[in-house]
């Protein structure tokens, strides 16, 4: 079982030329809603890669809740431990351009209603999994940290977005997955030195953890108390980047469910985040596993 504690959001998605610089307005040529949020992407992106998945997180009492709950609830997620709050489901407000990249502006709304008391009865086995991100209050994410570890389930922290409070906590997690601008911000706060793979080494040396940082088309690298592992990329032309993170963290928890080795659960979560920017939208465009199978055996 992976159970994914986070946040679950409506994305409001406008299509731009160009990103807007400060103060400017440009013209946009689409329009569309999607679900998302990095908690329910990552149990949605779990699911298809095969795994029992619950989520546990909150929305409004609003018309947003159901849209933002329609993909999980089709894919099979878990739901019994998601709660309506007073405030209002969370939103992302994104823009995406012609190559594909994006900005994101995020209003937590109900995600910030996600707190310990929510996984305090919940039954956790040893061997499951546990997927978190930075979307909900970094209390409870410490909270979940700590119950993983009592438990002896394997807790995956993926640290976007980038917050200074949640430098702490990094060490607490099995496996730490960051971008690369994500990584280079907490390297000042944890007092790691040299450059980005000294210092992914420093952290494995100091806490005995794993952390994995993505490259985008450079493809992954890891460093953990066994060494340093790296994957390549797949060679594509990006449509939309929006959700690929989520979807590596999503089919990363799977693999490590599912007992793969560090190299081939890399390999397999790099290859789902690369199909999952081929089309728009986070949710809509995480591949099913029978995808990332053909990928992987070249026929994709």
């Amino acid at each position: 079982m992976i159970t994914v504690i986070g946040s679950i959001n409506l994305d409001l998605i406008g299509n731009v030329e160009r990103l807007p610089r400060p103060g400017e307005t440009v013209s946009g040529s689409a329009f569309k809603t999607a679900p998302g949020g990095k908690g329910a992407n990552q149990a949605l992106a779990a699911a298809r890669a095969g795994a029992p998945v619950r989520m546990i997180g909150s929305v409004g009492k609003d018309s947003f809740a159901a849209d933002a709950l329609a993909l999980l609830k089709n894919g099979g997620v878990d739901l019994a431990c998601v709660h309506e709050s007073h405030a209002s489901t969370g939103t992302a407000l994104i823009m995406v351009d012609e190559a594909g990249e994006n900005f994101i502006a995020v209003i937590p709304g109900a995600n910030g209603a996600v707190q310990p008391g929510d996984f305090a009865r919940t039954d956790f086995a040893k061997g499951h999994v546990m997927l978190l991100q930075h979307e909900i209050p970094v209390a409870t994410v410490g909270a979940a940290l700590d119950k993983a570890r009592e438990a002896g389930v394997i807790s995956v922290l993926n640290t976007a977005p980038a917050r200074d409070d949640a430098a702490p906590l990094l060490a607490k997690a099995d496996y730490v997955i960051a971008n690369e601008t994500e990584f280079d911000l907490y390297s000042k706060p944890l007092k790691l030195k040299g450059d980005r793979l000294e210092r992914m080494q420093d952290f494995a040396a100091q806490t005995g953890r794993t952390i994995v940082v993505t490259l985008g088309g450079d493809g992954v690298v890891a460093a953990g108390p066994d060494g340093v592992v790296s994957v390549e990329a797949m060679k594509i032309t990006p449509v939309d980047t929006v959700g690929a993170g989520d979807t590596f963290c999503g089919y990363f928890g799977a693999a490590l469910l599912a007992g793969l080795p560090l190299d081939a659960a890399l390999k397999r979560a790099s290859t789902a985040a690369s199909l999952a920017c081929l089309k728009p939208g986070a949710q809509p465009a995480i591949p099913l596993a029978k995808d990332v199978d053909e990928a992987l055996a070249g026929k994709g």
